[in-house]
Order: structure tokens, then sequence, then C-alpha cells
């Protein structure tokens, strides 16, 4: 193979640009794409600041250097999810990677924030693992942002991740969801004048462009030390099928997944809304103010979080009671 730009010898092929590039041209792309991406969606402009949640994994760590590389001010998050040694080593990770290019890197915990880590959440819930896992990251990663006063948080799901998400989507016709599918989720304010407040910060995903193969491949010639296996939670998790099944048909047909997910942007997204336009009024949760939805006005609203925390720790309280003696 020979580089596309410079025709020397490539190092990485990318089958639906018919291209291939050498290590310094490879990079080069890479780093496009992302500019390119934050530019079409006007994610964020050169005096935000970016909060990234970087999870020690090769998406998060190579976006991150990425957005280094291009000169935003970036702070990552690392939220320790208690998933035994996987989530020491992936924090290993993320601290290595902070301290070799001077970064910040800002450590919460689940158990200090909430008394609770991924697998006892859900051992006492009975939820799926990564269905909790998900709630929490969404919930914890949007509150630390408010709460360190950064304007844009930033995530690394790249054309797979997205891709997979979508096809389940569309699968199960979930249109509350399809309608918040997008690159882009601009921040919620609740209140007016004095009162009004950032419930919402702005989410944006810069890696749309780039294939999980991509990444990788951009993590290992740029020499960032990464977690390499998957998290052992995850095993039969339904998301992990569909980017199965997207990979099988992209491998037949080079592109599919690029036009399956730009095309959605471009022709159907809009015709799809989120919560709050069929009818349902978006409000704070009465017990943490965080944005959710309310289909029954006259029950007090509470979002997901906050209804799986109380169920988790009604079920430890119970578990911890002693049993009653029968007479």
């Amino acid at each position: 193979m020979k580089c596309k730009v410079c025709r020397g010898h490539a190092v990485v092929d990318i089958r639906r640009h018919n291209a291939a590039f050498c290590r310094e041209h490879f990079l080069d792309h890479v780093r496009g794409q992302v500019a390119r991406t934050i530019k079409e969606f006007r994610m964020f402009g050169p005096e935000d600041r970016l909060f990234i949640a970087a999870s020690g994994g090769k998406d998060s760590l190579a976006l991150w250097d990425i957005l280094l590389d291009l000169g935003y001010d970036t702070t990552g998050f690392y939220l320790d999810l208690g998933i035994g040694g996987y989530s020491n080593r992936s924090k290993e990770a993320a601290i290595a990677f902070a301290d070799e290019r001077g970064a910040k890197l800002i450590l919460r915990s689940l158990a200090a924030e909430h008394g609770y880590t991924v697998p006892e959440l859900a051992r006492l819930t009975g939820r799926v693992p990564c269905s909790g896992c998900g709630l929490n990251k969404r919930y914890e990663f949007n509150r630390a942002a408010i709460e360190e006063g950064f304007e844009v948080l930033v995530t690394g799901h790249n054309l797979d991740d997205e891709v997979a998400t979508l096809f389940g989507n569309v699968l199960h016709w979930n249109t509350d969801m399809l309608g918040r599918q997008m690159p882009v989720l601009q921040e919620r304010i609740f209140g007016s004048g004095g009162s009004a407040h950032v419930a919402l910060v702005k989410k944006v995903k810069p890696l749309v462009r780039l294939a999980e193969r991509e990444t990788a491949a951009y993590a290992l010639l740029k020499g960032i030390g990464y977690v390499v296996e998957e998290c052992p939670m995850v095993e039969g998790n339904t998301q992990h099928r569909y980017k199965e099944a997207a990979t099988l048909l992209e491998e037949n047909s080079p592109g599919t997944k690029q036009q399956f997910y730009f095309g959605f942007l471009k022709r159907a997204q809009s015709n799809f809304s989120s919560s709050g336009d069929d009818g349902a009024e978006v409000v704070p949760c009465a017990q943490c103010g965080a944005p959710t939805v309310r289909w029954d006005v006259a029950a007090e609203p509470v979002c997901s979080f906050c209804k799986t925390k109380a169920l988790a720790y009604r079920r430890r309280e119970s578990a911890q009671r002693p049993a009653r003696r029968e007479r």
C-alpha cells in the first residue's frame, strides 16, 4: 500500500475512503476529520473550556490528545465505577495520560458520590449492568461539568457507536431517542432572568466521522497507553450485537456505516421529536433538579436517576434489616 498523499509506505488503509496513509498523513487525516466535525456542527469555539469524559479507553484518550493538539483548553474527567481491577486499570491509564501531557484531570467515584458501585447497583436494582452504568455516567458527567464550571461536555462516541445506537433505535422505533440522536445536544436552561441556571450542559461528539478501528490506530501510532480490555460486565450487551451486525455490512460494502448515519442526520433526523415535543413537559426533578419528563401533572416529577438510586437504597436497607422471628 502507498500513502494517498505522499506515495510513501502506508500503515493504515480506510476502505470507505478508498485511501491509505503513512503514519504522519494518517494522524493529519484524523485531526482533520475531528476539526471538520467541530466546524460543521458548530460544536465549540477556541474560547470554550472543554470537559472530556475520559474513560481510559482508546476513544476518549485519542480524542483528548487530538483536542490538545488542536489547541483547545481541555480538562479530563474520570468517574470510577467500582468495577474491580478494570476500573483501577482504566483510572491509571487516564492519570498517566494527563501526567504525560501536563493536562488537568478531575477524579470522582460513584461509591464516594452515591454510596454504591456499578456491580452493586445492578445487584440491588435487578437492572442490566450497562443500563445502570449508562444512567449514572450520564448523570454524573453532566453534574460534574456544571459544578466544575465547564461550558461543553465532550464524549468519545465514534462512528461505530453512533451507528449501533441508531440501528437499535430504528429497529425498535424509539422515536424519542431518534429525536435526540445528534452529534450536538444543546444546553438546557431552567428558569429565567436572575433565577436561570444550566440544567444540562452542551454535549458534543467530535469523533463521529471516525471508526473505532481508526481511533485505535491513532492511539497506537501516538503511543497512547489505553485499556485494551473490554468492561467485564459488557457480555451480552445488545449494543455490541448491533455493532457486530453493522460491521458485517460494512465489510461487504465499505461506507455503509457512514451513509447510514450521515444519511439519517441529513434526511430523517428532523422528522423525529424528543421529549417535551409530544405533549409531555420537561421539568426539574423534584429531588435533584435535573431535567425529567412529566407525563402526569398530578404526580411529583422525579428523574430516572433519583428513582434508581432510591430503589437501590431501599433494597439495601431491606437486606440489612434483621429478619423478624416467628412466634
